[in-house]
């Protein structure tokens, strides 16, 4: 057993509003500058959708992940690095810039140094990228916000697949939920293992997945092996960048900048401890459906006298291992299991995990004058007319497919609400529904106050860093120790520096840098990595 020290996020969807401060203050703080326009490390996605960029979670069309092999054995869905050598001048399966959007600015001082004229100036739309005016606007990282054009495209998100007769655009039948995306920081990450220059890399301190700029090369895999499609590529510097969970606050205790700004305070950070060893085996349970009990497996109690000494002995400063005694996320996640991750059937055990919304099914209920009781509500959950937001649609955003996971969250909110009703509107005292979910009252009163009013120093529970361990794990351990075979850790990083060609013009090449068949290639660490494979033996 080998423990590690993760930050983790949990979002409760039942709280969000979408108001998109959290993605405004994300990209005023990081991507506001030349390059960097169309990125949105933080977006707000109206589900149902198809997101942004255009069906990311369509994995047959990007293949981003993984996937196992006939062996059983954990392999990424888009290849290994012979597969990448040998398309390495046209990578179909990264997406273009217009499945983003042509980011666009407007013609400002039009509207100042217009001269006199019979008509008001108008302050056309010009593209950030080429310059160009825009005559017509037709896609944007917001466009499907509130169901917007719902009726035409409803049906081109990839979770509507199979369950077309649950979700329809129809005004009575219609329903929406909010999803905040950033960087999922997974423990066994797609974009590391994708890069074959070993500029992404995974912090063993905290688990934070970042992009050395040094060591970029502009391959662009780690854009089509992520999955989540949350790494970006700047035409202009030639560097893939991504959300840094906002490192330099985290590292002074302090939350991330879309964190605290949220409107809605639905964002939970903290530390959890989980077993490097496990890593592989969890990734690589057989069903898609087993991941989210495998990835559980993955994380230790901090409690546990054992696995406090353990986590001592390897590293974990004492202050860390008591914050992650009081961290919401392995509350939420392990303790009171209402937190899910996105897309586990990537196999990418993602860090940020979400509490699904207890949707209004009251109001669904009622009809012909008939006014549904709230205590209604708990058996609702296994009425499958009376959920507005359908089980199925949850359970392929955030349990693989599997209702049951989905109902048993729902089942314990739906507690939670009947019980701190009875209590507080009633004045009654009532333990049936806690037991009936496997829980005592402590428990669904300790999760009511962490979902509905916790304080700040309870919903973000992060300790200071430690300068001097980030060092000694750096010296040595490196910066991943997922080493199994063809894993995060052994991802065929180039430790000698490469520079770019002679003359290399990243401004000149910001035209074709977003297109899947840019020529643009580094020829020595072809030569290098021909060279490698062929000391290696074939990969697969």
């Amino acid at each position: 057993m080998t423990i590690r020290a993760q930050v983790g996020m949990v979002m409760n969807l039942d709280k969000c509003i979408g108001c998109h401060t959290c993605s405004v203050t994300c990209k005023q703080v990081w991507t506001d500058r030349p390059g960097a326009e169309y990125m949105w490390f933080n977006d707000v996605e109206t589900k149902p959708g198809v997101g942004y960029p255009k069906r990311w979670e369509d994995q047959e069309q990007w293949r981003g992940g993984w996937e196992l092999d006939k062996k059983g054995r954990l392999r990424l869905k888009g290849g290994g690095r012979l597969k990448k050598l040998l398309r390495i001048f046209a990578n179909p399966d990264m997406p273009e810039l217009d499945d983003y959007y042509e980011p666009w600015t407007y013609d400002f001082d039009q509207l100042v140094e217009a001269p006199r004229q019979r008509h008001d100036p108008v302050a056309r739309a010009r593209s950030q990228v080429s310059g160009r005016r825009m005559d017509e606007i037709g896609w944007g990282p917001n466009w499907e916000d509130n169901l917007a054009g719902a009726p035409e495209r409803i049906h081109d998100d990839p979770l509507t697949d199979g369950i077309e007769d649950q979700v329809r655009a129809e005004y009575e039948q219609a329903f929406m939920l909010y999803l905040p995306r950033i960087c999922e920081h997974c423990l066994n990450p797609a974009c590391v293992a994708s890069c074959p220059s070993g500029a992404m890399y995974k912090r063993e301190e905290d688990g934070i997945v970042l992009v050395d700029q040094e060591k970029c090369r502009s391959w662009r895999y780690c854009v089509s092996g992520c999955p989540y499609k949350k790494v970006y590529f700047n035409h202009k510097s030639g560097k893939a960048e991504k959300c840094t969970l906002c490192y330099p606050r985290i590292e002074q205790g302090q939350p991330t900048i879309c964190s605290e700004t949220c409107v809605g305070r639905i964002r939970y950070l903290g530390l959890v401890l989980y077993d490097v060893d496990r890593v592989e085996a969890a990734a690589s349970v057989p069903d898609e459906r087993d991941l989210l009990a495998a990835q559980r497996d993955v994380f230790l109690d901090p409690s546990d006298p054992d696995v406090r000494a353990r986590a001592l002995a390897d590293g974990i400063p004492e202050d860390w291992i008591d914050a992650a005694v009081r961290s919401p996320v392995y509350a939420l996640a392990m303790r009171y299991r209402v937190a899910l991750p996105l897309h586990p059937e990537y196999r990418t055990l993602p860090m940020v995990w979400y509490v699904p919304p207890l949707s209004p099914i009251a109001g669904t209920m009622e009809a012909d004058g008939y006014e549904a009781d709230p205590d209604e509500v708990f058996s609702a959950v296994d009425d499958p007319d009376a959920m507005r937001v359908p089980v199925d649609y949850l359970a392929n955003l955030l349990a693989a497919g599997d209702g049951e996971q989905i109902r048993d969250v729902l089942r314990r909110l739906a507690a939670m609400r009947h019980h701190m009703r009875k209590r507080e509107v009633l004045g009654e005292h009532d333990e049936s529904r806690a037991a009936a979910v496997g829980m005592s009252v402590e428990e669904i009163e300790d999760l009511y106050r962490l979902l509905a009013i916790a304080k700040y120093e309870d919903r973000y529970v992060i300790p200071p860093a430690h300068a001097e361990q980030a060092g000694n794990l750096l010296e040595e351990r490196g910066t991943c120790g997922l080493d199994f075979e063809g894993g995060p850790g052994n991802c065929g990083a180039i430790e000698r520096d490469v520079s770019r060609p002679p003359g290399y013009d990243a401004a000149a090449d910001a035209q074709s840098a977003m297109r899947p068949d840019a020529d643009r290639v580094d020829l020595d660490i072809v030569q290098m990595l021909g060279d490698r494979r062929r000391e290696e033996g074939l990969d697969r």
